[in-house]
């Protein structure tokens, strides 16, 4: 079961889609990125699996996709509705922020103002396609709170061997960016997934038990 809410944002309506857990342990805040929705198939699969595990999954659905904008807004408008939605919703377990791709760099940003427990970063994009002189490693290494970083094995945005030595991280064998496996590649697309829902599931709960 889950349940669909507005809030309001200084940037206009922001939609928040919950899967509770019965008895949660933690709550994981994710929002999408600048390319698709909630509907990315490893928010969904982590909305799926985890609240069976005690794990509240909140899908933040960011306001120019609410106003059906194709374009998403600036990255500083996104950490204005992750802030202003985090706030009123405040939950009394511990909180994790995360997201997939924009949505990982503007947890990253704010993890620490919001006083997040941890934060998710799926398909960081280090740095642009091609661009590896552009790198935004500041974002990830300047969250100052408990950091996962779940990266595809061919993610053209930064391979696992990019990143900093020392970033905890879950590598998806011959993933892309959205975490596609090829048809002839080592995993099923289930099992792929199945890498992200059991790495973050570890890391939360180890994360809880820390706090």
């Amino acid at each position: 079961m889950s349940e669909s809410r507005t809030y309001e944002t200084p940037g206009g309506p922001a939609r928040l889609v919950a899967h509770r857990a019965k008895r949660p342990i933690a709550t994981l805040l994710l929002s999408h990125g600048a390319g698709g929705g909630i509907d990315a198939h490893d928010l969904v699969a982590l909305a799926g699996h985890l609240p069976g595990q005690g794990i509240s999954v909140l899908l933040l659905e960011q306001p120019w996709r609410v106003a059906g904008r194709k374009i998403a807004g600036t990255p500083a408008s996104l950490d204005v509705a992750l802030r202003s939605v985090a706030d009123q919703i405040r939950p009394r377990n511990p909180l994790v922020v995360g997201g997939r791709s924009a949505g990982a760099r503007s947890a990253a940003r704010c993890a620490r103002e919001l006083g997040a427990s941890g934060c998710l970063a799926l398909s960081f994009p280090l740095h642009p396609p091609g661009k590896p002189e552009k790198s935004r490693v500041e974002e990830l290494v300047g969250t100052r709170v408990s950091t996962l970083v779940i990266q595809g094995e061919r993610d053209p945005f930064g391979r696992p061997d990019e990143f900093p030595d020392g970033t905890e991280m879950a590598v998806v064998p011959a993933a892309d960016h959205s975490f596609k496996v090829p048809k002839s590649g080592p995993l099923t697309q289930d099992d792929a997934l199945a890498v992200v829902v059991e790495a973050t599931l570890e890391w939360v709960v180890r994360e809880v038990a820390r706090s």
